[in-house]
């Protein structure tokens, strides 16, 4: 396989699984590669280019690690130059009084769900308003939700572990309800006994936020029609509902005690 400044991270592993070592033996900021879910997202959008800014690091240490693992290398091709995030237009008109900061690193740290707390700030940001998540990542499941709900969006990654994220509020945004429709218990045991012999099982109660849901969206993208993912977690996952429903599955939910929620999902 060639290689050049331009080549993505995510083919370079899928042609040699010795090049993650060999990345990350590079900068310490490439640890992260280590998880395959974050993995996932990154190296698929992250160029040789991008990640050699983003470890501190040069071009060239890349395809000096690579090239014994049979990587050919094109050094004459120019790296293309990222284009600038464009800044919507409400960034730039916004004042420090039409914005509301919440910080939910801390309550993230201590094991809870800022959940509440930021749907609690969302309702009362007024149109021309805007609320500001700073957090550790950026938090995905927040901005699918609120997208849709037309709220615009900014994302701003001050750096490796700090991002501030803008939801904007329009006049033509619509009102924001989370709501998680909880079956009957009898409901849960007779879909359980139509999957008893086509279990999939997942446990994501030890996973950080937004591991979760990106754990559970790539096991359902992965699920035969016939089988149900049972998933054992931490909370009702509201904001991973939506995304299930549109994805044409359906859930039951189970709550055994306070911190563990069990969860089926299958193809509606």
């Amino acid at each position: 396989m060639i290689i050049n400044a331009n080549t993505k991270i995510a083919p370079i592993l899928k042609q040699n699984a010795a090049a993650l070592e060999a990345i990350i033996s590079i900068s310490k900021k490439f640890e992260k590669l280590r998880n395959p879910l974050l993995r996932k997202v990154m190296a698929g959008k992250t160029s040789l280019t991008m990640a050699a800014k983003f470890g501190g690091c040069r071009i060239d240490d890349f395809y000096r690690k690579l090239e014994p693992l049979g990587f050919e290398i094109d050094r004459q091709a120019k790296a293309i130059e990222e284009e600038k995030k464009l800044v919507p237009h409400f960034i730039t008109t916004l004042t420090k009084e039409q914005v509301t900061e919440l910080d939910v690193r801390s309550v993230i740290a201590s094991g809870s769900d800022p959940l509440s707390i930021i749907m609690e700030k969302v309702k009362v940001i007024q149109p021309g308003q805007a609320l500001k998540i700073i957090n550790t990542f950026e938090p995905m499941p927040l901005i699918l939700m609120l997208k849709k709900k037309g709220f615009e969006i900014y994302v701003d990654e001050i750096s490796d572990d700090l991002i501030e994220t803008y939801f904007y509020k329009t006049v033509n945004t619509s009102s924001v309800e989370i709501k998680a429709a909880q079956p009957a218990a009898n409901d849960w045991e007779q879909t359980l006994q139509k999957f008893r012999d086509k279990l999939q099982k997942i446990d994501v109660r030890q996973l950080e936020m937004p591991q979760p849901m990106l754990a559970i969206l790539e096991a359902v993208d992965h699920l035969n029609t016939d089988t149900a993912l049972y998933v054992y977690h931490k909370r009702i996952p509201v904001f991973l509902l939506p995304e299930l429903a549109q994805k044409g599955f359906d859930y039951r939910i189970k709550e055994i005690k306070d911190g563990e929620v069990h969860l089926l999902i299958f193809k509606d």
